[in-house]
């Protein structure tokens, strides 16, 4: 009986084994990630819910190779999650999709091939059938459109064109000089801002093909607009001071849909009120945000506000101390914001009048975006192992509606995102996001990139992010710091920066840096440090107060603001928070000093990037800093990127720049390696 026993198990045993050597097999083997994969992730956008509240819309994105640009397509995924539908197709793509009111037509906004050229509104029946274009719009470029709740007419943003399309069969007009009168002259992407760049709300007729403009007001930006639910008004944002050039004070106005209407004011604070605007089942309130004093421009903590059509302002969770964005009204008037709140970002209720809060998703992540239609809620989601997708919003948990990326993710190895909290000097703590190697063994520290966010006005959240993953293949980890002056931590937190540039955040950073070492992370003798705008300013700041690092990367930065006053797009900033040069010279000698003193303070390898179409941030920060390192026979380097803005779009040169990140690191902080494979000499 024994022996039966015995043989029985061992039977059991081999049969179990087989299986699971059968299972192993049939199991693909994870991968690392490779830069070959940026052209692989699919960016899904916005969701949009159809009236009845069972449809919702979306955008997909993905960079054609060939074509060295991104495509982005229409979709639409069903409530429950059982139909999806590619909606568009072709090279010319499509965006802002829309239901119109009645749930019959699906809108998008493209340049195909039409009656009229450049981005029109296009619409297509839901029942079948091809899309027809619904605008012909020839001397202004459209900014944005609404439906108006009768479906019968669409509210059109409109922003003159530069210079008007050539006639068909003749070749374009010679380009004629850009006359500027304007305190606030120029703009990334927009470029120079003529006497006539305002955006102006027009109302298209859909059976007569018209268009006719709304306000009788001129020379002013009319944004943000919402048609009330009762049809009786639009309410919009606009700053109509005398010069709105000069102040950061929009407010939120009502007009009625009627052509050459004069809008009726609502707000008076003097700042930024709007944003994204929200109206109330009833029609008689609007949800908005309101922001900080010009003198805070760049570090302003939005807080939730409502005022009625008869211009009462509220506070809801008035003493709620982190930023808000998208106000949502639900069908019974409960009012929630998207919070960003210390490396998440979710969304939650408020009090209408009380002070507090109730957070709607306590799921580690960040919220992108959001929609409701007939109680129903769609967001936009990730993480830090999931890429952007449309999920349901159900009983304060999601439900995952569509599986773009998840083919891509489902070969990767994937490698998670710690917390890391540290003090500075000042006692203050300081949070960030630390990710590993995917190889890492404690009590094995490894080289590590400082990577900063830019903003200064933003936070490094819980999302999918790609340069983390892939350093976690090439054996770096990566620290990630909400300095002072970041957004989730409240207004205090955001404005101690202000005037005080390249102080505190250095402070912050260092302690996080040490707090990673501390941790057996981070490698103290190899660490480089990078970032991007504001991140590449701050890295010209580090560098310039410590040789810590063994290599830098400066990314649309500038070490010298004096020159950049009347360069760049931030002359309210200039003039507001450090007054302007011939007024506080000693304040801008004291801010310059990675320039200024760079023979002393800057003896790091630098490498300098920027594109040479930047208004944001313009080339000349990132050639100053390398003309001067290069006097002084000092190791540093000058990438320029033809043609890019601020934020780059052109797919081969956003993977040429990770390339180049890569083997700058890997020569400074990996000598004795194989270096990683160096990018054609010369970008093109």
């Amino acid at each position: 009986m024994l022996l039966k026993l015995v043989k029985s198990s061992l039977c059991l045993a081999l049969t179990f084994s087989a299986i699971t050597a059968t299972l192993a097999a049939d199991t693909p083997k994870k991968r690392d990630i490779t830069l070959d994969d940026l052209a692989k992730f699919q960016r899904v956008g916005a969701p949009v819910i159809s009236p009845d509240g069972e449809w919702i819309l979306y955008t997909v994105s993905q960079v054609d190779t060939k074509e060295d640009k991104s495509q982005t397509h229409l979709w639409m995924v069903k409530w429950d999650g059982s139909v999806h539908l590619q909606l568009t197709y072709g090279k010319e793509g499509a965006s802002a999709p829309k239901f119109s009111p009645d749930g019959r037509y699906i809108s998008f906004m493209s340049s195909r091939p039409g009656t009229t050229k450049g981005d029109q509104v296009w619409v297509m029946d839901r029942r079948g059938g091809e899309a027809e274009q619904l605008t012909n719009i020839t001397d202004q470029n459209i900014q944005g459109y609404e439906w108006a709740p009768d479906s019968k007419r669409l509210l059109l943003a409109l922003h003159p064109k530069a210079e008007p399309d050539p006639e068909e069969g003749k070749p374009p007009a010679p380009p004629k000089p850009v006359v500027i009168d304007r305190y606030h002259f120029k703009q990334d992407i927009q470029g120079y801002l003529r006497n006539d760049a305002f955006n102006a709300l027009y109302l298209w007729d859909l059976t007569t093909k018209k268009a006719e403009k709304v306000t009788t007001s001129k020379n002013v930006n009319e944004n943000d607009a919402a048609w009330s639910p009762d049809g009786k008004w639009i309410a919009f944002v606009s700053n109509q001071d005398p010069d709105p050039d000069r102040t950061d004070n929009p407010d939120v106005f009502i007009v009625e849909p009627k052509a050459g209407s004069t809008p009726k004011k609502l707000t008076t604070w003097p700042g930024p009120d709007g944003g994204h605007l929200a109206w109330s089942p009833d029609s008689k309130s609007i949800a908005y945000t309101q922001g900080a004093k010009i003198e805070l421009l760049e570090y302003s903590q939005a807080k939730p506000a409502v005022v009625t059509i008869d211009g009462k302002v509220s506070y809801p969770a008035a003493k709620f101390d982190r930023s808000v964005n998208h106000p949502s009204y639900s069908a019974d008037g409960h009012l929630s914001y998207l919070v960003a709140d210390d490396r998440n970002e979710y969304p939650a209720e408020v009090e209408l009048s009380g002070n507090g809060i109730k957070r709607i998703l306590s799921q580690r992540g960040t919220v992108l975006s959001w929609d409701s239609a007939n109680g129903h809620t769609s967001v936009s989601f990730t993480s830090d192992n999931a890429p952007p997708e449309i999920y349901a919003l159900e009983n304060n948990s999601l439900r995952k509606l569509t599986t773009h990326n998840d083919a891509l993710i489902a070969e990767l190895n994937l490698v998670p995102t710690e917390d890391l909290e540290a003090k500075d000097k000042e006692g203050v703590e300081i949070h960030g996001l630390l990710t590993k190697p995917a190889n890492f063994q404690s009590g094995t520290p490894v080289p590590t990139i400082l990577f900063i966010h830019g903003g200064p006005n933003g936070q490094d959240t819980h999302s999918f992010d790609f340069l983390r993953q892939w350093l976690a293949t090439k054996g770096y980890a990566e620290l990630n710091v909400n300095y002072r002056g970041s957004s989730g931590r409240g207004q205090d937190f955001a404005k101690a920066i202000a005037a005080d540039w390249g102080h505190y955040e250095v402070e912050d950073l260092l302690a996080c840096v040490d707090k990673a070492v501390a941790l057996g992370v981070a490698d103290p003798n190899h660490l480089a440090v990078t970032g991007w705008s504001y991140g590449g300013i701050l890295t010209d700041y580090t560098v310039a107060s410590t040789d810590r690092f063994k290599a830098g990367i400066s990314g649309a930065g500038v070490a010298n603001p004096i020159s950049f006053y009347g360069v760049d797009q931030y002359i309210q900033q200039y003039d507001n928070e450090l007054g302007p040069p011939w007024k506080n010279p000693q304040l801008y000698v004291k801010l310059s000093y990675p320039f200024l003193e760079i023979d002393k303070r800057v003896h790091t390898p630098m490498l300098f990037m920027g594109g040479s179409s930047d208004f944001n941030v313009p080339l000349i920060g990132g050639e100053q800093m390398y003309q001067a390192l290069k006097s002084l026979g000092r190791p540093t380097e000058l990438i320029v990127y033809p043609g890019q803005f601020h934020g780059f779009t052109r797919p081969s040169f956003i993977k040429d720049r990770y390339e180049r990140w890569l083997a700058w690191w890997d020569k400074y902080l990996k000598p004795n390696t194989t270096p990683a494979a160096q990018p054609n000499k010369q970008a093109e």
